[in-house]
């Protein structure tokens, strides 16, 4: 007798939230990896920086797999090639091996993230797209939230933390894909994919916005920049100052600030689903630039309520930036232009994480790090600031 299949929707949710909750779950460790390694302010940012790379690299390079080898293939081989990389970085035992487990980590969220957006819209019936971009929007967040969430209370009060905080991953893991392979599949999802595996599926392919729709473009990338970029700092950097600026410490403290943006921006992204895109867009950047100057401010006042209100305007940007942005390339692109409008709408978002923090971590160890996140910050106000006046005026944005 056949053993009885699971059903699809519930588990591919389940697999798509493990694989991207590791992501995260190392940023409340970095304090303890620099304690036990006598690591460097950049040597922190260039873990995250390697993991940022990992996954531009998937976008850029895997992005299509899903149309060769099918959803459940690509996302199968992501979570084992996450898998690997949390064990490679369990494991670790210098800076180099710990940044292969992270670009490895970072490699497998793109194929999850890509294979999973794609395998929802095919299980589920047709009139339910916005629905299902909408949870898996969710999803995403809640998943990116939990990690930080969960190595923070592993980190703070159990043996072990550079060890113990990874094992939750690994075993949630191996269920989402022996679930994987379980899933009931109606015909058409599990039919084999039309478009052939060959090194053309390997080639990166960008695109940019017709002559017309250029600033509109512009405008519209600008929102993930600086939405990743504030996110980024938070992620690597939150860990090394909040000593100086709240009253409690560890672990906990950081994985919970970090896993709240997060969260908070899911919750975001929900409230304002109706919310006129220019609207979204203009508050979202001015919640970015008031999110970094009170992150300056704090380090001069040293205030928890200053912290927290920072930490609530950046989870307000990074919600509705995202939001407007991902309105704006569905506004902007044609059926034909979606898909690399979309890739190249997120490769901005990736260089707005990695290039800040490499020029942040270098600032940090020739001159300490409040001068770091003073400059960071005030340029990001400076550049901001602007795009935000720019996307609340431009006529592409007030369209219906």
């Amino acid at each position: 007798m056949a053993k009885q299949k699971w059903a699809a929707y519930p588990w591919v949710c389940f697999a798509m939230c493990v694989g991207v909750m590791g992501t995260a779950l190392i940023s409340p460790l970095y304090p303890l990896y620099q304690e036990a390694w006598q690591l460097r302010t950049s040597d922190i940012s260039l873990i995250y920086v390697t993991y940022m790379v990992g996954a531009l690299t998937g976008l850029l390079f895997m992005g299509r797999l899903s149309d060769s080898l099918g959803f459940r293939a690509t996302m199968t081989t992501g979570l084992l090639l996450g898998w690997i990389g949390t064990l490679l970085t369990m494991l670790a035992w210098n800076l180099a091996s710990l940044n292969a487990g992270r670009f490895a980590v970072g490699l497998s969220s793109s194929l999850i993230v890509t294979s999973a957006s794609v395998g929802l819209m095919q299980i589920c019936r047709e009139g339910a797209m916005h629905r299902v971009s909408t949870i898996t929007s969710f999803l995403l967040a809640f998943g990116f939230g939990l990690g930080p969430i969960t190595g923070g209370l592993i980190g703070q009060w159990l043996p072990r933390p550079l060890v113990t905080t990874y094992l939750p991953t690994l075993v949630l893991g191996l269920l989402a894909i022996y679930a994987l392979r379980r899933i009931d599949l109606e015909p058409h999802a599990a039919a084999t994919p039309g478009t052939p595996f060959g090194w053309k599926a390997l080639v990166p392919r960008l695109s940019w916005a017709s002559r017309g729709d250029s600033l509109a473009y512009t405008l519209t990338c600008a929102c993930p920049f600086f939405a990743f970029g504030v996110f980024g700092v938070y992620a690597s950097m939150a860990p090394l100052f909040l000593d100086r600026m709240v009253a409690w410490h560890g672990p906990v403290v950081s994985g919970t600030s970090i896993g709240a943006i997060l969260l908070a921006s899911a919750a975001v992204q929900l409230a304002c689903a109706r919310l006129d895109v220019r609207w979204c867009g203009f508050l979202g950047l001015l919640a970015i630039v008031l999110s970094n100057a009170l992150l300056v401010l704090n380090f001069q006042v040293g205030s928890t309520l200053v912290f927290a209100a920072g930490v609530c305007a950046a989870a307000a940007g990074h919600g509705m930036g995202l939001l407007a942005g991902i309105s704006m390339v569905n506004r902007i692109a044609s059926p034909a232009q979606r898909s690399g409008l979309l890739s190249t709408y997120l490769v901005c978002g990736y260089i707005g994480a990695i290039v800040p923090l490499i020029a942040a971590g270098w600032i940090a160890d020739h001159f300490g790090l409040p001068t770091a996140i003073s400059v960071l910050g005030m340029t990001v106000v400076v550049l901001a600031t602007p795009a935000a006046v720019g996307f609340f005026r431009h006529p592409k944005m007030r369209e219906a």
